[in-house]
């Protein structure tokens, strides 16, 4: 009997290169690259390279006032049924999207993935928690007022407009969630100078915000040095309040006395603990008080009673 031929090997299969991430802004409900170009490494808590993000510019801070300014109207005008149903829409996709965001958590701020699950768990929940605060914070900070004299007195909550965000250093989602979602359920719009360490879960969440309800220019996302993009955005005239709760104390200073030119709302940064119940108080924070005085008893032709 012939000897069988030897079964010649297949060649080995060339390694597969991995499909690298291009991480973008987020202005407008669109994803533009940094007006200048630039870029910067962003590194994980042991220094190994993660990922290059967009290096944003004083232009591209301009760019995000005027598309959260254009956003202003139309989110402010919505009812604040449908602002608990885009947030509560939010919170549905960041559910869908944990692993990868629990990934992003761990490797940025050097957590274990337990740790970093659970901090991703406690920023999907804190979604649902503002999502129900919509059509329930005007009852809060609104009202009936006594007044002596045949009138009444109604006093009702508006948002402040425009505002601007430096996300915390220390909790990446979390403290991002816990800054940005008080905001825009009250009916403001934003401009969020994401964590210039562990950017990579705030444009993670952009991707999240495109894909979901959340109007184009409701959120707008930067990445870079809070030093260069918080001073052209405390100085803004159409900025109407800022929120510097990642600031440095000495960019807090700086920041606070550019504000005060234009008469800025300035949130003064101070020690929170993120994983702890919120209250309402950011979102007051960011609400302005209307007040109406209206006749009692007949008034007009056909004598209305009110």
């Amino acid at each position: 009997m012939s000897e069988r031929p030897e079964r010649s090997e297949r060649p080995a299969r060339p390694e597969r290169l991995a499909v690298l991430k291009t991480y973008k802004l987020y202005v407008g409900g669109k994803f533009p690259r940094s007006e200048s170009g630039r870029v910067y490494e962003v590194t994980d808590a042991r220094g190994n390279w993660l990922a290059n993000a967009p290096l944003a510019s004083r232009k591209d801070a301009r760019d995000a006032v005027s598309a959260a300014r254009k956003a202003f109207g139309g989110w402010s005008a919505a009812t604040a049924y449908n602002r608990g149903q885009v947030l509560y829409r939010v919170a549905e996709m960041l559910e869908g999207r944990r692993e990868q965001f629990t990934a992003e958590v761990a490797a940025g701020a050097g957590l274990s993935r337990a740790r970093a699950a659970a901090e991703v768990d406690a920023a999907v929940d804190r979604w649902v928690w503002y999502a129900g605060w919509s059509d329930k914070i005007a009852q809060v900070a609104g009202g009936a007022n006594p007044v002596a004299g045949p009138y009444f007195n109604l006093s009702t909550p508006e948002p402040t407009g425009v505002v601007a965000v430096l996300a915390p250093r220390d909790s990446t989602l979390l403290g991002l969630v816990s800054v940005v979602a008080p905001a825009i359920v009250t009916g403001n719009t934003v401009v969020v100078v994401a964590s210039e360490a562990s950017p990579l879960p705030a444009l993670s969440l952009a991707e999240v915000l495109a894909t979901s309800d959340v109007p184009g220019g409701v959120v707008n996302v930067l990445t870079g040095r809070p030093a260069e993009l918080g001073a052209p955005l405390a100085a803004h005239s159409d900025v109407n309040a800022i929120d510097l709760a990642g600031a440095e104390p000495e960019l807090a200073r700086e920041l606070e006395i550019a504000a005060a030119d234009n008469v800025k709302r300035v949130l003064r940064p101070r020690p929170v603990t993120w994983t702890a119940d919120p209250g309402t108080g950011r979102m007051l924070a960011l609400l302005e008080t209307k007040t109406v005085w209206h006749p009692t008893g007949a008034l007009g032709s056909a004598g209305s009673a009110y």
